[in-house]
């Protein structure tokens, strides 16, 4: 009987997130694994009844608007569970992906890492603790072509407020991957000053 573990696929948009998680259910497939994959009922781009890449790739998928749900519909023969873009689900979905584990079953994640702030995504930190293994995905920055780990989002062209709202379904018409130095959120507020501890005397 196989164990049980959370694997975490974590990044920027555009870092080929769903295309790694879409890799590893069809491993899992040819393996003759049983697999279920699910996805947040709000997100709604390209196609309603699949996981989707940006470049088209896809996979059939249950939709699911809260943790409970996806519990509810967990098949008791299924050895391995997707869920995509897990960052739109509350807390609760914490304790949901724990529980889904201890029944032996290799649940994969994937989901942004911080928003487009640049800051913590609802769950995303508490589940890159619990997972047993973390891989963090990063795509190309979009003004300077070095690796990017930021999500800029854009309104009218231009880097959106902080104050915008934090979820927002979009694509390329909305969102761009930065690095960090290329990143720009107007209006975040400003950080403390860092200054180094005196050195302790022995």
């Amino acid at each position: 009987m196989q164990q049980g573990q959370i694997e975490v696929i974590c990044g920027c948009m555009f870092s080929g997130k769903t295309e790694e998680l879409i890799r590893r259910l069809k491993r899992a497939t040819y393996a003759r694994q049983k697999v279920q994959i699910f996805k947040h009922s709000f997100d709604t781009r390209y196609d309603e009844l699949c996981i989707t890449t940006h470049y088209g790739l896809k996979l059939p998928t249950v939709t699911c608007l809260t943790a409970g749900d996806i519990i509810g519909a967990v098949d008791n023969k299924i050895q391995v569970v997707g869920i995509d873009e897990v960052q739109f689900y509350g807390d609760d979905i914490i304790p949901a992906i724990e529980e889904i584990a201890h029944q032996d079953i290799r649940v994969i994640i994937s989901g942004l890492d911080m928003d487009f702030r640049g800051e913590p995504f609802g769950p995303m930190p508490q589940l890159l603790t619990l997972a047993e293994k973390v891989d963090k995905l990063s795509a190309i920055c979009s003004i300077c072509g070095e690796p990017a780990t930021r999500t800029q989002r854009l309104l009218d062209g231009h880097p959106a407020p902080y104050d915008s709202e934090v979820v927002s379904v979009g694509s390329t018409e909305k969102y761009e991957a930065r690095c960090r130095k290329c990143h720009v959120v107007p209006n975040k507020p400003g950080k403390q000053p860092f200054s180094m501890s005196p050195q302790m005397e022995i």
